[in-house]
């Protein structure tokens, strides 16, 4: 008989390994988020900017005193974080680098087999690209808006934006180039093996060798999950791949068999977890009081299978559907209590009045506005408002 694991346990296991058990009231500095970081082994950058970008959230969510600039300082000056792809553009561990090779490898042989680069960059995308990495090598680091097309030039063609967008993606995309700033969110590129040379030169693991990695890490900051669930959290091997590794992990002993109850109820599902998952369990400390707010991108909201299982919640991002089909909001953030997700919150940001205003409050069925419920919300409202330089607030009214 294979060990049952309760929604609870196992949720209380993901949540601490992803760094909602840890007290958030902590001391917010660089060498602190760089281990929550390493803890959830990226954070997603995303653009939308409606409250505030993602990464910020998700990582506010983990030290309430979090600031952009300590993100900024390990990005950009400490060179302990790089930019790049998983599931989407992301901050990841420097130390990592040598295994964004066979990534990078990957998709420079993908775009050439292909005719993405004769479609955005014109006839002769090498020469484009060529002229791109001159003046990066002549000048420094640059944006897309410095290849802009010189006064009189004809539009359209090899001297038009786009093109020389594509080539700097291009470049990042394949390792030639770093995104070594940002700038209102725009990116800032230079050559790689001048930001991180002793990086760049790093050898290319085998595939048995990233393999290894990428399910290993995975399950680090997992510690129950199924094969799918490796395969997906770099977005790096292939499911069937993943699967052979947890074959071979159990029968070594590193990985063991249980089965987890879903929230919802229903026959266990099966699933893998690391050996000492008991003992993880009963260090587990009680998640902070209160009420979190979480980004729409956070890592425990980002598997939609995952959460429903563990949670119970059933979450959906509506910023891309059309307003009149909206349930819940266009940003909507869900809303954590205890190992619980007991509501969601609409909020938008209005900068030019630094007033935060909800627009709805929804809470899930059975989950009841007791007054010391609505104070932390009313308190976890102010810690966002701090964050985002909002000085008032305009909160739901009590139904």
């Amino acid at each position: 008989m294979l060990p049952t694991l309760p929604a609870r346990d196992a949720r209380m296991l993901f949540m601490q390994a992803q760094g909602l058990l840890d007290d958030p009231h902590r001391r917010a500095n660089p060498s602190n988020l760089a281990r929550v970081i390493d803890g959830l082994g990226f954070v997603q950058l995303d653009s939308i900017n409606v409250l505030d970008r993602a990464h910020h959230l998700t990582l506010a969510a983990r030290l309430y005193d979090y600031r952009p600039r300590h993100l900024t300082h390990l990005l950009e000056r400490r060179r302990s974080l790089f930019e790049h792809w998983t599931h989407d553009a992301s901050a990841i561990p420097t130390r990592w680098y040598r295994h964004w090779k066979p990534r990078f490898r990957r998709f420079a042989q993908s775009e050439r087999n292909g005719r993405w680069l004769e479609q955005r960059m014109g006839t002769d995308p090498k020469k484009l690209i060529a002229h791109v990495k001159r003046r990066l090598r002549r000048e420094g680091p640059l944006m897309s808006r410095d290849f802009e097309a010189p006064r009189g030039a004809p539009r359209g063609g090899w001297w038009a934006w786009a093109p020389h967008k594509t080539a700097l993606e291009f470049l990042w995309r394949t390792g030639v180039v770093t995104v070594t700033a940002r700038e209102n969110f725009n990116k800032v590129y230079d050559l790689t093996d001048r930001v991180f040379p002793e990086f760049a030169r790093l050898r290319t693991p085998s595939p048995r060798e990233q393999l290894a990695w990428a399910c290993s890490t995975a399950m680090d900051r997992l510690v129950v999950a199924t094969p799918g669930e490796v395969a997906g959290f770099w977005k790096d091997v292939k499911p069937a791949e993943a699967a052979r590794w947890c074959e071979q992990a159990e029968r070594s002993g590193d990985l063991v068999r249980l089965q987890i109850e879903p929230a919802a109820g229903g026959p266990p599902r099966p699933a893998l977890a690391l050996p000492d998952w008991e003992k993880r369990l009963a260090r587990a400390p009680a998640p902070p009081r209160g009420l979190r707010l979480l980004s729409p991108f956070d890592p425990v909201i980002r598997d939609r299978r995952r959460l429903a299982q563990r949670f119970g919640f059933d979450y959906r991002f509506e910023a891309f559907v059309p307003a009149k089909k909206r349930i819940w909001g266009y940003y909507v953030l869900p809303i954590l209590e205890g190992d619980r997700f007991v509501g969601r919150l609409d909020p938008k940001l209005h900068r030019d009045r630094q007033n935060l205003e909800v627009k709805s409050l929804h809470w899930e069925p059975g989950v009841r506005e007791t007054p010391a419920r609505r104070r932390a919300l009313d308190d976890a409202l102010e810690i966002l408002a701090r964050r985002v330089d909002a000085t008032t607030i305009d909160r739901p009214k009590p139904r």
